[in-house]
């Protein structure tokens, strides 16, 4: 990946940089969002060909106005500086020190285009399937998916919803196919680690929590401000603490995220560097079985955390749209039926 730091132009420091290796710095810019798509290097991280794809740079200054350019513009420069705009470790900063505003297309924000739009295409063509195709055998993509979408509906939305389950599944299953389908990608070489982006876990973090709260009803919010059989006395200790609580599902849904992808690209990352920190072929013998190995984990991981996510969105939902006594008596959870009790 090119460096965004200012070169040194003496053929001794050009040649003590290419010796030293920075396997912090490297991992860092592969899992860190930048201002061009990098796909491979083909030769020397420092004098090789760098195939890469320019973003545009959209930046708006009030002093200077808004600016929208290629960001090869700045990766020619020795200095990465266009105008009044200077690039500084993946940051575009204003070279006058006035206040700049960036709303460029990063690389995860194309990702985040590119996920959706294969999202789409892949949604329609399961739609048009149970078009043509009524009251038949499900066939291609549509026979993949069908059966995970019966599992989230079955396994996580009747069971943790209850009931009003059916209003909820178009969110469930976005999520679901959002979270899964983005963590593949991050897998694939050279593409975005999206999964990995706290800004975008965050969003959907929030997005949970503002279904919760906007379905909840008076006995979810008495559950909290007056939680049955706990004494007067302790409410003012309990009652701070279910609030705070209603915060902390969404942060620890945007946490976990987060943490678990972007933890699996740095120890793949990691295993991969120990080639080019030792330069010893023995080395690569134990690190790349290592870093397959991980790699393949990953794939495990990808679909888990789809389905934690999903399944603890549907559970925060489920308790804030619950009627009096409905888990207690398990209504609607297995057949459907209110008033039935689950079988056991």
């Amino acid at each position: 990946m090119p460096s965004f730091a200012q070169q040194p132009e003496t053929a001794v420091a050009e040649g003590a940089k290419s010796e030293n290796f920075d396997p912090g710095k490297v991992i860092m810019e592969h899992v860190a969002d930048n201002h061009e798509w990098h796909f491979a290097t083909l030769g020397d991280e420092h004098t090789g060909t760098h195939i890469t794809l320019p973003l545009p740079v959209i930046a708006y200054q009030p002093a200077h106005g808004l600016s929208v350019f290629s960001s090869s513009k700045l990766h020619d420069s020795e200095t990465h500086t266009y105008g009044t705009v200077k690039l500084e470790e993946s940051k575009l900063v204003s070279t006058d020190g006035t206040p700049l505003y960036d709303f460029s297309i990063t690389k995860n924000v194309a990702s985040l285009m590119l996920s959706c739009l294969i999202l789409i295409l892949i949604f329609r063509t399961v739609a048009s399937g149970y078009s043509t195709r009524k009251g038949g055998a499900p066939k291609g993509v549509q026979s993949m998916l069908e059966p995970i979408v019966l599992f989230i509906r079955d396994e996580v939305a009747k069971k943790s919803i209850g009931p009003k389950y059916e209003r909820y599944m178009p969110y469930l299953l976005t999520i679901f196919f959002f979270i899964w389908f983005n963590n593949l990608l991050g897998l694939t070489p050279g593409a975005a680690n999206l999964s990995g982006n706290i800004t975008v876990t965050f969003m959907l973090a929030v997005a949970t929590l503002l279904i919760t709260l906007f379905s909840s009803n008076k006995y979810y919010w008495g559950h909290i401000f007056r939680p049955p059989g706990v004494p007067l006395l302790l409410l003012p200790i309990i009652v701070p603490v279910e609030i705070a609580g209603i915060f902390i599902k969404p942060i620890s849904l945007m946490v976990r995220l987060f943490a678990n992808i972007t933890a699996g690209h740095i120890i793949v990352l990691s295993f991969i560097s120990l080639i080019f920190l030792f330069k010893a072929a023995t080395v690569g013998v134990v690190a790349i079985p290592f870093a397959l190995f991980i790699s393949l984990l990953e794939l495990l991981v990808a679909l888990l955390q789809a389905y934690i996510f999903t399944l603890l969105s549907a559970m925060y939902i489920g308790g804030a749209v619950e009627d009096h006594h409905d888990s207690d008596f398990q209504m609607g959870y297995d057949d459907g039926s209110e008033g039935a009790p689950a079988a056991h």
